[in-house]
């Protein structure tokens, strides 16, 4: 492997949490630090690309200063002029499903002199209606080449299909295999289920077979078994591949390990910064220099020089000779002793760091027989000696006795796992209740909900919704010609209740001014002249309804209302009541119609001879005034009004003498044969007008 023309080397890290605790004084920088310096080692061991296993990103949604930090990294890095000295022979436009769709070195716009391949993890993975994830920012930049984003698609187990990234580099031919996060459970069932995940192995060219491509595959899943069916067994893995790159575990397995009956061997780097305060956590952090030249490859690691310093130990209070129960001076004073112990080991220089920072401490104490802590109180004596002075301390109690060996393993299993909460998903809630989902499939409202939790997605629960909306419609336009019959017909009966609908809203406009409630009226008024029709259609609104009272009035002079002008319009328009408008405003313009009709009776006898008959019959029947003909007095000046009940209910001057009825919305409107008889009764001179309590002004 001396000749370095045929040999690819790639340096391997996982699980970066760029952006962990930003918002920490202290260890908002340590993610950052970390990562730039698995860059620099790239540019110093001079390797051909960077090959990250997923989790680059602390969340989903990082913040602004997360990816310009990010970004800053990778320009510095990643942008150069040296020359890349492999190719990639694949059919890039599926290796790289974006809107360019080849590998970022090979555009002509950037000098790429260092690319980074990555996939994405459980915590930056795509979400939302048009499936994006941090990442894809990145690779819009051209930065990084993303790969290994599946399309699951559709409900169910789903398929697909695992293209690979041929890459070659003299006689040297890698194979990479990239499968990003899918939840545990779902895949877990796809590798059970048979053709749902596909690897497509590379086609035979001259002189080249299938046998003579190293295969590596990158992966970000659960490896613990905690549970069998959220872990991903190495048994399910094909058997043709050589070497795998298991990221998402964060302890530090960087030796390969030989999987027994399959034939390759896996590396677990796991992650550059310590994101949970556990025993896992606390071993040396590493990197993987892997040098590969035709089937053979060599492992080289190496340790991360800037990472915080992190001490852990475990304390069972009573197994200690000198703490007594009763005391609890005694038990601060044996746990003050561990962490100045604690203390004192990580400030001790060694050659795997590069300069003195404050360390993490965790002591796991079990208090079983003895009374806890405030973690809180204890930690504030070492304020600017360690890292985490709020969270030194972690209680907790001895496992029960009926739990067996095995149960023991699980429970120190699950400390390396403190992502993975004690949750019950959607399927064991429909499980236990014996609940039949009729709309949405359970396995998608499940992944809904978790992406809404989890990942801050607002839209996925619309997404659930649309997706299932889409295929519905998909497989009903697939079915028998007879479904689209119906469904047109459908159309037409939709259309035709929204034409009755219609109809009613504009019958029920018109009844609510006391129009529409006698259809006789109605047939009646339509009857007469146009302009009559077009008045009695303006009683829509109180706007419509003031300016038909008002017609056509001439305009105040100083010392009252003139006389109006006697055509057929405004032969009968006065003023009407400003106090009449607000809760008594519909019984007011009602009131008015049927007290006109009298009026208006009243002024046919004394219109001049001049005027027509059919002027005199559109008085008759046009209501266009609330108030009396002596609304219009017969001088110039101004007569005082009394007030009589009518103008505290607020209603229009009606005759004295003459209770009017505003119970019912019928009631107030007469027929013709009620003027007929209402004007054969002795007429009472109407109330005066005044200036002030005269006719609403004219908008």
């Amino acid at each position: 492997m001396e000749d370095d023309r045929d040999t690819l080397r790639i340096l391997v890290a996982t699980d970066c949490h760029l952006g962990y605790m930003e918002k920490d004084e202290i260890r908002r920088f340590d993610s950052f630090e970390a990562f730039e310096e698995i860059c620099s080692l790239a540019k110093q061991k001079e390797v051909d690309f960077v090959l990250l296993g997923g989790d680059l990103f602390h969340e989903n949604k990082p913040s602004r200063s997360t990816l310009v930090k990010t970004i800053e990294i990778l320009r510095r890095y990643c942008l150069n002029d040296l020359p890349v000295k492999f190719q990639v022979v694949s059919d890039q436009t599926v290796n790289f499903p974006n809107r360019f769709g080849h590998v970022n070195y090979e555009d002509p716009h950037f000098n790429v002199g260092l690319p980074v391949f990555t996939i994405h993890g459980n915590h930056d993975d795509p979400a939302g209606v048009d499936n994006l994830s941090a990442i894809d920012i990145l690779s819009a930049c051209n930065l990084v080449n993303y790969f290994g984003k599946m399309d699951l698609g559709g409900s169910g187990v789903g398929q697909i299909a695992v293209h690979p990234v041929l890459v070659k580099k003299g006689t040297t031919t890698v194979a990479l295999y990239g499968l990003g996060n899918i939840r545990d459970e779902r895949l877990n069932r796809m590798f059970q289920t048979p053709h749902s995940v596909q690897w497509m192995r590379p086609e035979s060219q001259e002189g080249l077979s299938v046998s003579d491509w190293f295969n590596i595959l990158v992966l970000h899943q659960n490896r613990i078994k905690t549970n069998p069916k959220s872990a991903i067994n190495e048994h399910f893995l094909p058997r043709f591949l050589d070497f795998v790159v298991w990221g998402h575990e964060h302890e530090c397995l960087i030796d390969p390990q030989e999987v027994p009956g399959m034939g390759f061997h896996i590396t677990q780097p796991g992650s550059s910064v310590a994101t949970s305060l556990i025993d896992g956590e606390a071993k040396p952090k590493h990197v993987l220099l892997l040098e590969i030249k035709g089937n053979q490859y060599r492992p080289n690691k190496i340790p991360l020089m800037t990472v915080r310093p992190f001490e852990y130990a475990e304390v069972v209070l009573k197994d200690e000779a000198d703490v007594d129960p009763n005391d609890q001076a005694s038990v601060l004073e044996h746990l003050d002793k561990i962490v100045r112990n604690l203390i004192e080991k990580s400030s001790q220089p060694t050659a795997s760091r590069s300069e003195a920072k404050l360390p993490l401490v965790r002591i796991k104490v079990d208090y079983s027989g003895f009374s806890t802590i405030n973690p809180q109180r204890f930690g504030q004596k070492y304020v600017g000696k360690v890292a985490n002075p709020q969270d030194i301390l972690i209680f907790s109690k001895a496992a029960k006795k009926r739990q067996t060996t095995t149960g023991e393993n699980i429970d120190e299993s699950e400390k390396l796992r403190p992502e993975e909460l004690n949750q019950q998903t959607i399927e064991a809630l429909v499980a236990e209740n014996n609940l039949k989902m009729e709309i949405l499939p359970v396995d998608d409202l499940d992944i809904a909900l978790h992406d809404f939790v989890s990942k801050d997605d607002k839209t996925a629960f619309y997404a659930c919704l649309q997706r299932n909306l889409d295929e519905t419609r998909k497989k009903l336009n697939s079915e028998a010609e007879k479904f689209k019959i119906e469904e047109e017909d459908i159309i037409v009966k939709v259309g035709e209740c929204m034409q009755e609908r219609v109809k009613e809203i504009s019958l029920r406009s018109k009844g609510d001014t006391g129009l529409a409630s006698s259809t006789q009226n109605l047939d009646t008024i339509r009857g007469k002249s146009v302009a009559a029709e077009s008045s009695m259609n303006t009683f829509s609104d109180d706007e419509d309804t003031r300016e038909l009272l008002l017609g056509t009035r001439s305009t105040r002079s100083t010392a009252g209302f003139t006389r109006p002008s006697k055509d057929a319009t405004g032969a009968a328009r006065g003023g009407a009541s400003k106090r009449g408008r607000g809760k008594g405003s519909l019984k007011q313009t009602t009131l008015s119609f049927s007290q006109s009709r009298s009026s208006a009776a009243i002024r046919s006898e004394e219109v001049d001879s001049s005027s027509d008959e059919d002027a005199a019959n559109e008085v008759n029947e046009v209501v266009e005034n609330s108030d009396p003909e002596d609304s219009f007095p017969q001088s110039g000046r101004k007569r005082p009004a009394p007030r009589g009940r009518g103008w505290a209910r607020g209603t229009t001057t009606a005759k004295r003498g003459r209770k009017a009825d505003t119970g019912s919305m019928p009631s107030m409107v007469m027929s013709k044969d009620d003027d007929s008889d209402e004007d054969d009764k002795p007429k009472k001179p109407p109330p005066r007008v005044t200036r002030n309590y005269g006719a609403v002004k004219r908008r």
